[in-house]
């Protein structure tokens, strides 16, 4: 049999040796979250991860059931022109063939209704947009359409569709174009003569 021999090994080995098992130790056994919890933001949807600030809603109007109590005023499923305080509204999404109801709940006003009767809460309205607009939404969840803020590795805040578009009307509205940027050697000096 053959011995093992071990070799003293000089001062930089030994150093060198010691930050690699320190590296594989620190791989090993990482360190522990900092105690203190990140802020939480307005809204949250824990079920999905999703955090959103609060819909940006008009203002007097929230919660809707102040005037669509069902008693007072009795749920109407026929298409007209809106009147009173819905008289600004003007339905431009699927006007053919949408309907407020198709998308607020009738019994509870204060709630939005999925195509299978689930009701949800305006913090989740991305989810009624989504039915019907499935290639946004998967642009929307890896932030590639809208806003998302946050860390890339932890928590993100998203803006929900109503903050960019209007949910009754969503195409953005044509913008008039700005005139082309000063060149330098356009400007004046305040004396009237070229720069």
């Amino acid at each position: 049999m053959k011995e093992l021999v071990v070799r003293r090994l000089s001062p930089p080995a030994r150093t060198a040796g010691l930050l690699v098992i320190l590296g594989l130790a620190a791989l090993a056994n990482p360190p522990a979250p900092p105690s203190t919890p990140p802020p939480t933001p307005p809204s949250a949807t824990a079920q999905e991860g999703i955090q959103v600030p609060k819909p940006p809603f008009s203002e007097g109007i929230f919660p809707c059931s102040s005037c669509h109590d069902g008693k007072s005023m009795k749920v109407n499923l026929q298409r007209r022109e809106l009147t009173g305080m819905h008289g600004d509204i003007i339905l431009n999404h699927g006007p053919e063939s949408r309907w407020c109801l198709d998308c607020h709940d009738p019994a509870n006003r204060d709630r939005l209704r999925l195509a299978s009767g689930e009701r949800i809460g305006f913090d989740t309205s991305y989810q009624l947009c989504g039915q019907c607009h499935g290639d946004k939404f998967r642009d929307w969840r890896v932030g590639v359409h809208g806003k998302r803020t946050g860390s890339w590795n932890g928590a993100k805040q998203y803006l929900l569709c109503v903050h960019c578009h209007n949910p009754h009307s969503p195409r953005f509205q044509a913008l008039k174009p700005m005139p082309p940027p000063t060149r330098p050697e356009q400007i004046q000096s305040r004396k009237g003569g070229a720069l």
